[in-house]
């Protein structure tokens, strides 16, 4: 044991050498911009958790998630017959680095609350009694909480986390046209492997910050005006309604910075309502990627379809594009010639969970979930 984990330690050295070494060429001999690149820190981290992926084995993760054993239930009620009043009180008293799976039941009631999951605390569900009676709400803006990302009502960094039956609501105000500083997130979602069954995200702009990582939102309802689910996550939405309540704005804001990154949305047998015209995404990002497959669209839809963030320049470079979709607003007459009506071939990759690799992990975060 002592030998292999010295190995393990050897190995992850030598590749920690050579990604060093790799970037400094990188620096020096291929200068790119930091919108390019993203983060350092976090293509560091993306690359360890590329490496611990590669060393850990299928059948002792399997065996990981199914020893109910270790396993404990929390039960979170205002009224004060669960264990806790207060769902981040809950949290706050798992350990830090636990790996043994940690069921929250939430009763019903509106919880107005700031919740965050930090990165050291995987393996947490948190469960509902349905979108519509158990709700987390707060109301930070951009400027009230120093910047978007600080803003949403409950951010998750932890890794295998599952929401059920609940809603997350950012109760700041509609904007006026033109406000600055008034982006107001619902969910931040920047751990990796996270499964959303039944949820509700509602708030105006950046309702749901899908920042990074893998996920998988099935049968969710998600509110807002613009750019109301955005980031750099590589994700599927499934069975979902997009509920428009502003015009003007944008469904989708993906930023996928280059065309080497898996990143994308995918919305699949979806829902677009709502009661004003909204494009279906812009291009946050220059290599920006967002399908919607066998999706039904109101007549709320730009004919154009998509917008390039103010920039030709992303027209060849974004990946927009549709397939068998239908309803008032699905019509391919008028959208951006850069956009695709997809082949039966092209779609493939976006049908099933593949695009997420969720085959290898959905099931074991959520093994109760039909597929």
């Amino acid at each position: 044991m002592a030998h292999n984990l010295a190995h393990r330690l050897l190995l992850t050295m030598s590749l920690l050498q050579i990604f060093l070494i790799l970037h400094q060429v990188s620096a020096v001999g291929d200068p790119v911009s930091s919108d390019q690149v993203g983060n350092t820190e976090e293509e560091f981290k993306a690359w360890l958790d590329h490496i611990r992926k590669g060393v850990e084995s299928l059948p002792a993760f399997k065996q990981f998630f199914h020893r109910n054993k270790n396993a404990s239930t929390v039960v979170v009620d205002l009224k004060g017959s669960g264990n806790f009043t207060s769902i981040q009180k809950a949290i706050d008293s798992i350990p830090f680095g636990s790996k043994n799976p940690v069921y929250i039941i939430v009763n019903p009631g509106i919880y107005r609350e700031k919740v965050v999951i930090p990165r050291t605390k995987d393996f947490i569900t948190l469960q509902g009694h349905g979108r519509t009676n158990t709700m987390v709400v707060w109301n930070d803006t951009a400027a009230s909480a120093t910047s978007t990302y600080l803003s949403a009502s409950i951010s998750v960094d932890a890794q295998y986390f599952v929401a059920m039956n609940i809603s997350f609501q950012n109760s700041a105000p509609q904007p006026t046209p033109g406000a600055e500083g008034q982006q107001a997130v619902a969910l931040r979602i920047s751990g990796d492997n996270a499964v959303f069954y039944g949820c509700g995200f509602i708030g105006h702009q950046d309702t749901l910050y899908d920042q990074k990582g893998e996920h998988y939102f099935r049968d969710c309802y998600i509110e807002g005006s613009i750019d109301f689910v955005f980031g750099n996550g590589r994700s599927m939405y499934q069975g979902c309604e997009l509920h428009v309540v502003a015009t003007g704005g944008s469904l989708t804001a993906q930023k996928r910075a280059r065309d080497t990154s898996d990143s994308g949305f995918v919305f699949l047998n979806c829902t677009i309502s709502g009661r004003d015209v909204v494009y279906l995404g812009r291009a946050w990002g220059r290599y920006s990627r967002v399908v919607f497959l066998y999706t039904y669209m109101e007549n709320i839809i730009k004919p154009e379809g998509w917008h390039n963030w103010g920039d030709p320049t992303r027209d060849a470079t974004v990946y927009y594009g549709q397939y068998k979709c239908f309803g008032p607003g699905a019509g391919p007459n008028g959208r951006t010639p850069w956009s695709h009506e997809l082949s039966d071939e092209e779609a493939k990759p976006f049908l099933s969970l593949n695009f997420i690799q969720g085959n290898t992990w959905v099931p074991l975060v959520m093994p109760t979930l039909n597929f």
